[in-house]
Formats: structure tokens, C-alpha cells, sequence
């Protein structure tokens, strides 16, 4: 029962994860504008996302705009763009795959295969987390090398935006997640093994002879 509490506990953060990627993916906050030095001006605020821009204005209305150009992106969008949607399609993979073989269903019989099947659905997870890392670390390096850069001008620089920080909590989420529903899978394979069966010794009767019960 523990092992089902805690592989349930796992598929929840990995279902956290998962929905934390998604809205990390559609939220234009991945560069928001720094304000320094000459740039203290905070009459308006930009956002730039993996598929808009948006102005803020200090009075609260917003413009946003699609950007025209897939191919004229940075390469750093582009492969945001990719792995974001990828991660969201295989968390949908991972909770399906885990959902048939979790404890608390019977989709299954227990045995091998289903423990099986659920270290499938954990190590998706973890590759989730993973994948969707590298968009994440790639666009805080740039942020921050842009924003040390002298020759980068001030207008220009930027600082890393909420749907970063979204995004690491999400790739927690999963790989803590991932790892639970391993570590309840293998327990599980453990608890379902065929137990060792030892047979009575016989005993003889008074007349030195084996009962002929032994034999039934």
C-alpha cells in the first residue's frame, strides 16, 4: 500500500510538471526588459516568449504580437519552440503509459509486465524533465551573457522572465516525479515475486517407516 501511495504521489508531480511545462511554453515572459543605468524608464515593459512579444504599458494595457517569421527566429526560439511542444506530447505519453500500469488499475495483471510498463512511464517523465531543460538553461545563459556585455546596448539588455522560473520548478516536478514511480515500480516488481516454497520434512512412524500420508 505504500509503494501505491507514493507511485500515486509521483504521478501527481508528474502531472504538476507537465502542466507547469505547457504553461511555461505559452507564456511570453521567457525575456522581460531590464531596467539600468540610462534605462529607468518603466512606462512600458517587453516581454519576449518562444511565440510572441508583448508590450506592457504602465497604465495596464498590453499589445501583444505574433512573431511573422519562423525561419528568421533565433536558433535559441526554434529549439525552444521544439522541445517545449515534445516534452508536451510525451508527458501525455508518460501519464497514459503510467496510468495502465499503475497499482491502483487494471488495465494489467500484476506481475512483471506492469512494473514494467510503469518504469516506462516514470523514465518518460525523466526524460521530459531533461529535455525541457535545455531550452531553459540555453535562454538564461544568453539573458545573462547579453545583460554582462558591454558592447550589448542598454535598450537590449534583458533579464530572465517568470516563464523561466516556471519552467526549472516543472522540470523538478518531473524529475522527482520520474524517479518516485522508478523506485515504486521496482519495489513493486520486488513484492510481486513468486515466494520460495519449502515442502514439510518427513517423518517416520514408530515402526521406523514413513507415514503414508507423506505420499498423498
Amino acid at each position: 500500500m505504500t509503494s501505491a501511495a507514493l507511485e500515486i504521489l509521483g504521478l501527481g508531480l508528474g502531472i504538476l510538471g507537465w502542466v507547469g511545462v505547457i504553461l511555461a511554453c505559452g507564456l511570453p515572459m521567457w525575456q522581460v526588459s531590464a531596467f539600468i543605468e540610462a534605462n529607468i524608464v518603466v512606462a512600458q515593459t517587453i516581454w519576449e516568449g518562444l511565440w510572441m512579444n508583448c508590450v506592457v504599458q504602465s497604465t495596464g494595457q498590453m499589445q501583444c504580437k505574433v512573431y511573422d517569421s519562423i525561419l528568421a527566429l533565433p536558433a535559441e526560439v526554434q529549439a525552444g519552440r521544439a522541445l517545449t511542444v515534445l516534452v508536451a506530447l510525451l508527458g501525455l505519453v508518460a501519464l497514459m503509459v503510467t496510468v495502465v500500469g499503475a497499482q491502483c488499475t487494471n488495465c494489467i495483471r500484476p506481475g512483471k509486465v506492469k512494473s514494467r510498463i510503469v518504469i516506462a512511464g516514470g523514465a518518460i517523465y525523466i526524460l521530459c524533465g531533461v529535455l525541457v531543460l535545455v531550452p531553459l538553461c540555453w535562454f538564461a545563459n544568453i539573458v545573462i551573457r547579453d545583460f554582462y556585455d558591454p558592447t550589448v546596448p542598454t535598450s537590449k539588455k534583458r533579464e530572465m522572465g517568470a516563464a523561466l522560473y516556471i519552467g526549472w520548478a516543472a522540470t523538478a516536478l518531473l524529475l522527482f516525479g520520474g524517479c518516485l514511480i522508478c523506485c515504486c515500480s521496482c519495489s513493486q516488481r520486488d513484492e510481486t515475486s513468486f515466494p520460495v516454497k519449502y515442502s514439510a520434512p518427513r517423518r517416520p512412524t514408530s515402526n521406523g517407516e514413513y507415514d503414508k500420508k507423506n505420499y498423498v
